[in-house]
C-alpha cells in the first residue's frame, strides 16, 4: 500500500511503547495519525508533540461504542487505510500457586484487552475500511482498501510459568490472523500479526538491571532488547509489501522462551 498524505493510521496503545514508535514511524512516511489509548495518560500530549496531521481519541478497546468513535474520528481525517493494535497488558500470575488459584477476573481481562479488545477494533475497522476504494498497489491489479496489523507475542508459542493469561490471550491472536484475513480478503483488506520477544516497552521498565540482563542473554543474535522503532520498522514493510497477509512474523532475534 502506498501511503499518501489523505491516509490515516489509527493506532491503539500509542501512548507509548511500541504503539508510539509506530505512530511517529508512520507520521514520518506522510501518514496522518490518530492515537487511541486509555483517558489520563500522555496520549493527547503526544498527540500535540506530534504535530497538526496526529491526533489523540481515548478509547477502552474493549469498549464498542469508544473504539467506534475512534474510528469515525480517524474517517474524519482522511482515508483510514492503516489500523495497528499494539493496546495490550501482561498480568502474571500462576494457575495455582501458594495464594490459591488464580482469579477468574484477574484471567478474564487480560483476555477481554488482549483478544477481545483486539477483535473489536478489527472488526470496527474492517467495517470502516469496507467503504474505500483500492488503492493503487504498481501492478495494474486492484490494491488494498486497508491493512489492519495485530500484535501477539512469542508468549503464544513459549508461555512461562506464570503467564497462564497472557500466553492464552496472544495465542489467541495468532488463531484469529489467518481466519480474519480470509474472511477480508474479498474486502481487499490485509491482516497481520507481529509477535514480538522482549523489547524496550513500559512493561519492562519495572524491572531491574538483573533481570534485564539475564533476558538479553537468552536471546541469540543480537543478544539485547527489541527496540519500538524495530517493531515500527516491520509494521511500514507491512504495510509496504501487498503479498503479506494472513500470517505471524515472530520479532524476537530467534529467541525461544524457557519454562520460567
Amino acid at each position: 500500500m502506498q501511503i499518501t498524505d489523505s491516509t490515516v493510521a489509527l493506532i491503539t496503545g500509542a501512548a507509548s511503547g511500541l504503539g508510539e514508535a509506530t505512530a511517529r514511524r508512520l507520521l514520518d512516511a506522510g501518514a496522518r495519525v490518530l492515537l487511541v489509548d486509555l483517558p489520563g495518560g500522555r496520549g493527547q500530549e503526544l498527540a500535540e508533540d506530534l504535530g497538526e496531521r496526529a491526533a489523540f481519541a481515548a478509547a477502552d478497546v474493549r469498549d464498542p461504542e469508544q473504539v467506534g468513535a475512534a474510528m469515525a474520528a480517524a474517517t474524519a481525517m482522511g482515508q483510514l487505510r492503516i489500523v495497528v493494535n499494539c493496546a495490550g497488558v501482561a498480568t502474571p500470575g500462576r494457575i495455582l500457586s501458594r495464594r490459591g488459584v488464580l482469579d477468574l477476573d484477574a484471567y478474564r481481562t487480560v483476555v477481554e484487552i488482549n483478544l477481545i479488545g483486539t477483535f473489536n477494533v478489527l472488526r470496527l475497522a474492517a467495517e470502516a475500511m469496507a467503504t474505500n476504494e483500492p488503492d493503487d498497489d504498481g501492478t495494474g491489479s486492484h490494491g488494498d482498501r486497508g491493512v489492519i496489523v495485530m500484535t501477539a507475542s512469542v508468549a503464544a508459542y513459549d508461555g512461562q510459568i506464570g503467564q497462564a493469561a497472557y500466553a492464552s490471550s496472544k495465542a489467541g491472536v495468532v488463531g484469529l490472523t489467518l481466519t480474519a484475513a480470509r474472511d477480508l480478503a474479498d474486502k481487499a483488506i490485509r491482516v497481520m500479526t507481529i509477535a514480538p520477544g522482549v523489547f524496550e516497552t513500559p512493561m519492562m521498565a519495572g524491572l531491574g538491571e538483573d533481570v534485564k540482563s539475564s533476558l538479553e542473554a537468552l536471546v541469540p543474535h543480537p543478544s539485547r532488547l527489541g527496540r519500538p522503532e524495530e517493531y515500527a520498522s516491520l509494521v511500514a514493510h507491512i504495510v509496504d509489501n501487498p503479498l503479506l497477509n494472513g500470517e505471524v512474523i515472530r520479532l524476537d532475534g530467534a529467541l525461544r522462551m524457557p519454562p520460567r
